[in-house]
């Protein structure tokens, strides 16, 4: 079988936060959430996290079938070192199975460079494999000193190493390969007799070739995939690397966008052939976003289903459902469960909530809709507000097909108005209307000639 062991108990103290180093978000995920996700699809099995500071955090935001987690002790005297931390995971591991041990902290790892290093481990037939890159600037990584055959010959801490070593630009990555056996038996003989008092998971490399075995390096190219995150910093650098990774992408795949730099995508975020996305735009969470749509403004849509054709400008959308060829916005605000057919138009400052709206209907400005069951062809006026709340219960309005609500309405539900009902401007409306009645709910306009003249209001001249 083919094991991750993930190392994830480091405390981040560099991060300055409360929250656990791992779970920082990179374009909406956690960034241990890449790390599984790269190793499951380079074809590992079964992955091993080893938790530490933060392990309820962790365990409860991970949350996969196929992951288990070991806890590393973080108590006053316990061991530290990525060589302890690995022998939490041996239990799960058998002579025959192969090993890929990763770091919690470099997200920006893919799947196909996994992939290369575990197929470079098997056809050179190594006990152990090295994933190396090159640094102009390698200070504070582990050196590679390779032999003349460019096997590994051993890996050298930085605070270890002599001054020949500390100008080799190879480095590792903290990511390797093992046989299972070699893994297990060579990391019964390393000890802790160095500078950080650590059991260090690169003395296994020195350990096997002691040992007689064979070790390789397996270099890449791009230095960015093994990425540490330590700091705020860096994570700022690994969410612009993982953005433009997503934006080529739906680049790639037909998209438009304006200025990749400034549109913000989430990872698992998916969009249709021919949509243009104009600057400012954040795309999050399960959103879905069709064909030939057109998103302009500071536009926020989360966890939403967008179909062809719309047009968004500078609106939020949230946990909702838009239908073809509608127009949202300008600052215009769907809220959870707001689900809309086609052709709709939602205009500027237009707020809708917990409402289904039918194909064809129209709020043009300045209306909330909360609460409600609106039909087909709908005419909803300025200054509309559905009232779907006592004070202690929300209840809802009906709104039917070719209804009229003229502006400065109020619909305190419940309350349903039937098919071509009109309703008159400035009413409060409480009871039903008929299909094809009028109501007119205000009071009576009285005119009282010359009664400013009388109040002494008016300046003579």
């Amino acid at each position: 079988m083919n094991i991750g062991i993930i190392l994830a108990a480091g405390e981040g103290t560099r991060m300055r936060s409360k929250k656990a180093k791992v779970l920082h978000s990179i374009c909406g995920r956690p960034m241990i959430d890449y790390v599984i996700h790269a190793s499951r699809l380079s074809g590992i099995q079964k992955n091993v996290v080893i938790v530490g500071h933060g392990k309820d955090e962790v365990m409860k935001a991970v949350n996969m079938k196929d992951v288990l987690f070991e806890e590393q002790p973080i108590h006053q005297g316990a061991p530290y070192g990525t060589g302890f931390a690995v022998m939490q995971g041996l239990d799960h591991i058998t002579d025959e199975d192969l090993v890929l041990v990763l770091c919690a902290d470099t997200p920006l790892i893919t799947e196909t460079t996994l992939k290369r290093l575990l197929e470079y481990h098997r056809e050179s037939n190594n006990v152990a494999t090295v994933l190396t890159t090159d640094l102009m600037d390698p200070k504070g990584y582990g050196r590679i000193i390779r032999k003349e055959n460019d096997d590994l010959l051993k890996i050298v801490e930085h605070k270890d190493a002599n001054a020949w070593e500390l100008e080799v630009k190879e480095i590792n990555s903290g990511i390797y390969c093992f046989k299972g056996k070699s893994l297990k038996e060579s990391l019964s003989k390393i000890g802790n007799d160095n500078v950080q008092n650590e059991y260090y998971l690169t003395d296994v490399i020195s350990v096997l070739n002691e040992d007689g075995f064979k070790v390789g390096a397996f270099k890449i190219q791009d230095d960015t995939e093994i990425y540490g995150i330590n700091s705020r910093v860096q994570l700022a650098f690994a969410q612009r690397v993982m953005s433009r990774r997503i934006n080529e992408f739906h680049m790639e795949n037909g998209v438009t966008l304006i200025d990749p730099e400034s549109v913000i995508i989430e990872k698992g975020v998916k969009i249709g052939r021919d949509t243009i996305i104009y600057p400012g735009a954040i795309l999050e969470g399960d959103t879905i976003i069709g064909e030939d749509c057109i998103i302009r403004g500071n536009t926020r849509i989360v966890d939403s289903q967008i179909s062809d054709g719309v047009e968004i400008e500078s609106t939020l959308v949230e946990s909702s459902t838009v239908g073809d060829y509608c127009h949202i916005g300008p600052y215009a605000h769907l809220r959870p469960n707001s689900i809309l057919g086609r052709n709709i138009k939602i205009g500027n400052f237009v707020e809708v909530k917990n409402a289904t709206l039918d194909d064809n209907t129209k709020a043009s400005h300045l209306s909330y809709i909360g609460d409600a069951q609106v039909g087909k062809s709908v005419n909803i006026g300025c200054g509309v507000v559905f009232v779907n709340y006592n004070g202690q219960s929300k209840s809802k309005s009906i709104v039917e097909d070719n209804a009229f609500v003229g502006s400065n309405s109020n619909l305190v539900a419940p309350v349903t108005i039937k098919e071509w009902g009109y309703i008159a401007a400035g009413s409060t409306i409480t009871d039903d209307v008929g299909e094809g009645d009028l109501s007119i709910a205000r009071a009576r306009q009285v005119n009282k000639a010359g009664w400013v003249e009388k109040k002494g209001f008016k300046k003579h001249k």
